[in-house]
């Protein structure tokens, strides 16, 4: 159905494609895997028609194109669904879903409004058409997305680490979702750094390295060492890495913390130890770090570190008390985009570094240099914007920034959402050596293997109230998954 043949792409300092050529059948379900800056985005963006290639050929079914339009990749049926989403806040549901379609000033809203429906009734979203977009959870805008790419017919479809913020039964929804547009014909890219996924929807694999093609091979015949491999050009281990550091005192205490959605909130946090905040989406786990990192107003209760009760005025009070965030949304609340990477690797650094009431230039380069070595951040240049990075070394910017900090309590809020392989491992370890260090972490995570692997203890919410907490002895799926659902785990 498509064929790339020498692809390339170069932007300043940087060749995100380098010749890449590989060809993707009609009516497959195709992973393209890769470490992040491998040039993944880059190609799908190509194809899509969003940028231009320096030179190469896209084929679509025998009809050859130097470049492609928007309108004519639309016009070839193609939909992508990007890891960074492209919808419009104040607009309802639907609209966003029809946006930009001449036919659909035909009709009424509830017309429309009665379209998308049908779309979720026969999918099994659980979606209101008339919401505004900016009132839904990061998962719900993901499904919209999706609902865009089905609502245009479309017969071959990209998508972006779908499942990057979603929970495990919404997940479950999409796989679904995958098999009933498999079996209608749409073809599919399916780009994911959860290779459990890869194994479970795809029929083939493309790896890419360092804007380079590497290789494509059937799914059924390679498996997940195989694969990393290829993708990082060495072994690597996948597990998570061992603990037998002893917990220390408590650190931080939230006593009956109610506001921003949640009521109730009381737990507490051990030096050296890492808290997993499971649930559902919209339990209220990342409400509740809000609160405690100062970015909304407590309404009740009491936030304690040390012992001694704190306020909470604004994120500064936070950071000022040791405690910071790496937020799940790296563009709205972790980045200053349109500034470089070495500002916002050290834009939060503390009063250590300073001399004389500032940070020299030569020490904020020392630091910013030390934590892209050590996520292995790819960047021409420290002074590069971070827009102009991938989402996932975006990503990777933000947990230097607060690393960089040097805070003693961290709340992870979905850490390695858009993360590679490589990056995953090598950041679950610095979590292990911070803790080790007697740093305490709260990890919200929607990653169940994650969850699993990394906490210490599992507090779980449930409709912003917290529905219980589990032992490491007591760890498993289904124990998660019952209180977050409102229901009592057996003894």
């Amino acid at each position: 159905m498509l064929t790339l043949k020498n692809i390339r792409k170069t932007y300043p300092g940087v060749v995100a494609l380098d010749d890449v050529s590989m060809e993707i059948r009609d009516g497959e379900v195709h992973a393209l895997l890769g470490e992040n800056g491998a040039g993944k985005s880059t190609l799908i963006k190509a194809i899509a028609g969003a940028i231009t290639p320096d030179s190469g050929v896209i084929d679509f079914d025998g009809e050859a194109y130097e470049r492609l339009t928007p309108h004519l990749a639309l016009e070839k049926g193609v939909a992508v669904i990007y890891q960074e989403l492209n919808l419009v806040g104040p607009l309802s549901v639907a609209e966003n879903i029809y946006l930009g379609r001449p036919q659909a000033r035909l009709y009424s809203q509830r017309q429309v409004n009665a379209m998308a429906q049908a779309i979720f009734d026969e999918y099994g979203f659980d979606l209101n058409p008339a919401a505004r977009v900016m009132s839904l959870s990061p998962a719900q805008q993901q499904m919209v997305e999706i609902c865009k790419g089905i609502s245009n017919n479309a017969r071959f479809m990209i998508m972006d680490e779908p499942t990057s913020a979603l929970a495990t039964h919404e997940v479950e929804l999409l796989f679904e979702v995958i098999a009933k547009l498999k079996a209608k014909g749409v073809t599919i890219i399916y780009i994911s750094h959860r290779l459990d996924e890869v194994f479970r929807v795809t029929d083939r694999i493309t790896v890419l390295r360092d804007g380079r093609y590497v290789t494509t091979i059937n799914t059924v015949d390679t498996n997940r060492q195989e694969l990393v491999k290829l993708m990082v050009g060495r072994e690597l281990s996948e597990s998570f890495p061992s603990r037998h550091h002893e917990l220390g005192e408590v650190v931080l205490e939230a006593k009956a913390l109610t506001g921003n959605s949640v009521e109730d909130i009381s737990f507490t946090l051990r030096r050296g130890e890492i808290l997993g905040f499971a649930g559902l989406v919209g339990c209220g786990r990342t409400e509740t770090a809000q609160l405690i990192c100062g970015a909304r107003p407590i309404d009740s209760g009491e936030v304690l570190v040390g012992g001694k009760k704190i306020r909470l005025r604004s994120p500064v009070d936070a950071i000022g008390n040791g405690i910071g965030l790496i937020p799940e949304d790296r563009k709205e609340q972790g980045c200053i985009l349109y500034n470089s990477v070495l500002f916002n690797t050290t834009l939060i650094c503390n009063k250590k570094y300073m001399r004389g009431g500032v940070i020299g230039q030569k020490k904020r380069r020392q630091i910013a240099e030390q934590f892209k070595d050590y996520l292995r951040i790819k960047v021409p240049s420290l002074q590069q914007q971070v827009v102009n990075l991938s989402g996932g070394n975006q990503q990777k910017v933000v947990v230097a920034k607060t690393m960089a900090a040097d805070l003693d309590i961290i709340f992870f809020d979905e850490p390695t959402k858009g993360i590679d392989v490589g990056a995953k491992f090598e950041i679950y370890n610095l979590m292990n050596e911070m803790a080790a260090s007697g740093k305490a972490i709260v990890m919200i995570s929607s990653d169940m293997e994650e969850m699993l692997g990394m906490s210490d203890r599992i507090l779980v919410l449930s409709e912003g109230r917290v529905a219980g907490e589990l032992a490491r002895d007591q760890f498993s799926q289904e124990n998660v998954l019952t209180l977050a659902s409102g229901m009592e785990v057996n003894a």
